[in-house]
């Protein structure tokens, strides 16, 4: 009896130790609902109404794409609506035909491509003529300039800014590049006066009264801040990252360097004495014709004191400094007379009216 019940208790105890199995019930997951307050939230938000971003490229096919990419990331994360003007400098590659591709999907997109190369301020001058926000960002095709950096330009405007531009603090350029670059900005720096470190750098924002009141030409797009200044718009400068370049090559060449210093001396010219000729070649002339005059008065006295003047070359300088004084007088004459007969209502900037 004792080894009948025996098997029965440990079976017993068998089926007590087993727990019930546990049933799964497999439900169809939701996605979860967007709250669409917390994700305005999240985008930051500017009080202007459109960005107009303009990019003058030459042969830069392989980075149209990827540049795009980026730019829509980070409209995705900001306010204003947007539009992207492609300007194809004349461009021999499949740049043109990249843009196009890419302006079949996306209707923000648009180009405008001349037949040949006619420089980066024309093709910035071009397209500031088309824009139609009331904010315009420049930035270079080749992904060294960041498209993160927009919203911080753009917080920069929001202080009150009318142009704001910015500063590669640490460049990826070559060295011949990044130390001609230091000594342009500070030649600029010290001769135009105002205080910003990097003159050239492509990424840039403006208010759209700006551009519109701005000509730029030849290789002044350099100096647009001097420009703008010259305009009374008021400038600033914020450290913004720049990248190696990814594909191509870079298209500066030594001739730009020595290109930068001339217009450097037509900006000077236009901004300063474009309207007032007879202060620079009137102080010019002046300065020639005082020395003239003091070297033939030295000279007379010496010839008076009986010694010959055949032989003196400084006779012939003094001679020549006062010829170039009168003429130097005359050109700011005509340049005053020109000025007189071409003044235009149109040529002053007005901030406000009623």
């Amino acid at each position: 009896m004792e080894q009948d019940n025996k098997p029965q208790s440990t079976a017993a105890q068998n089926q007590q130790s087993k727990k019930p199995r546990r049933r799964f019930y497999y439900h169809k997951r939701h996605p979860k609902q967007v709250n669409i307050e917390e994700q305005q939230k999240l985008i930051k938000q500017f009080p202007f109404k459109k960005i107009s971003i303009v990019i003058p490229l030459l042969d830069e096919e392989e980075s149209i794409f990827p540049l795009y990419q980026e730019i829509r990331k980070v409209f995705k994360n900001i306010s204003p609506d947007y539009e992207i003007i492609f300007v194809d400098d004349g461009s021999t590659d499949k740049s043109l035909e990249q843009i196009k591709s890419i302006g079949k999907n996306d209707q923000k997109i648009k180009y405008i491509s001349f037949r040949k190369n006619y420089g980066k301020s024309a093709a910035l001058q071009i397209g500031f003529k088309y824009v139609t926000g009331d904010i315009v960002v420049t930035m270079d095709a080749d992904l060294q300039d960041d498209p993160n950096e927009i919203p911080n330009l753009l917080s920069k405007l929001e202080e009150g800014f009318d142009m704001v531009s910015g500063w590669k603090k640490k460049r990826f350029d070559p060295l011949i590049k990044k130390y001609s670059s230091r000594f342009f900005n500070f030649v600029t720096r010290l001769l135009t006066g105002i205080k910003i470190h990097d003159f050239n750098c492509g990424l840039k924002a403006y208010r759209k009264h700006v551009v519109q009141n701005i000509s730029v030409y030849g290789e002044l797009h350099r100096y647009m801040p001097v420009l703008a200044n010259w305009k009374g718009f008021t400038v600033s400068e914020i450290p913004v990252r720049h990248h190696p370049r990814r594909y191509g090559k870079t298209k500066f060449g030594i001739s730009r360097f020595f290109k930068g210093f001339v217009d450097l001396i037509t900006v000077i010219f236009i901004t300063r004495y474009i309207k007032r000729p007879m202060h620079l070649f009137g102080f010019f002339g002046l300065l020639s014709f005082l020395i003239g005059i003091a070297v033939n008065a030295y000279l007379s006295y010496e010839w008076i004191s009986g010694k010959p003047l055949y032989n003196r070359p400084l006779l012939f300088l003094g001679m020549l400094l006062i010829i170039v004084g009168v003429q130097f007088f005359a050109v700011g004459l005509l340049g005053e007379i020109m000025v007189h007969n071409s003044q235009d209502d149109k040529e002053y900037v007005i901030k406000e009216k009623k």
